[in-house]
């Protein structure tokens, strides 16, 4: 991040509404440290989630994210989200609670289709913690039960992942929903250059007026062509 100073202040600048960012499984708010303090150079105004390390749905990370809701929608605000990993699921999750209340959702590394057979699906540290959840089968996403995300959304994904398969990260493209595919690391993908500027460029959009990524030319060698899947 600090050798990547001079590329960030080259990123478009922002219009100062909130972005609520959301950590990675096991991971906090210190995690997204980085990656909030670079918003906040851009002119947005970060806010982590307060809900300690994310354990999966715990009873108090489910309540806790029902508080954020409410507090949101009751502020008149419209917010974007930006979710790392498992915090992209329980990102779309919200904005599924309130799309009115909801710019946009963009995901970093979130196996959005990961089913339950899937060999990465589990887990020891999963299944660690999974005594602790208030829907103990819970899995970190079952996407063909939900019904289509209602605001825009760009998914970040990269195949060299380590963590989950680069497939599962792969949503449907639509009028208002994007795979943008980079190079790096699953547990990189907060800190990663490329990535960061996939969501600068995501949040400068004006609110309403979503289109979908094209890389500036001097940055389009860091972005391998996106490959998209039918998703059932």
């Amino acid at each position: 991040m600090p050798l990547a100073g001079p590329f960030l202040r080259r990123l478009p600048k922002g219009d100062g509404h909130e972005v609520l960012v959301l950590p990675g499984f096991t991971a906090g708010d210190r995690s997204t440290r980085e990656l909030r303090r670079a918003l906040d150079d851009l002119g947005y105004r970060s806010r982590g989630w307060h809900l300690g390390a994310n354990f999966g749905p715990t009873p108090g990370i489910v309540a806790g994210l029902a508080d954020l809701a409410e507090s949101i929608t009751r502020s008149g605000e419209r917010i974007s989200i930006v979710g790392w990993s498992l915090g992209g699921i329980f990102g779309r999750e919200l904005a599924r609670r309130i799309p009115d209340s909801v710019r946009q959702v963009i995901t970093l590394g979130s196996p959005i289709h990961m089913t339950p057979d899937d060999p990465s699906a589990t887990s020891e540290l999963w299944d660690s913690v999974r005594h602790r959840h208030q829907v103990p089968r819970y899995r970190p996403a079952l996407e063909r039960d939900r019904p289509p995300l209602p605001v825009p959304t760009t998914s970040v994904y990269t195949r060299r992942d380590g963590i989950v398969h680069w497939s599962t990260c792969v949503i449907e493209s639509g009028p208002r929903a994007e795979n943008v595919e980079v190079h790096g690391s699953h547990c990189g993908l907060g800190f990663n250059p490329a990535a960061i500027m996939v969501v600068a460029d995501r949040l400068a959009q004006p609110d309403g007026q979503w289109s979908p990524f094209r890389a500036p030319l001097y940055a389009r060698p860091w972005f391998p062509p996106a490959v998209d899947r039918d998703v059932a």
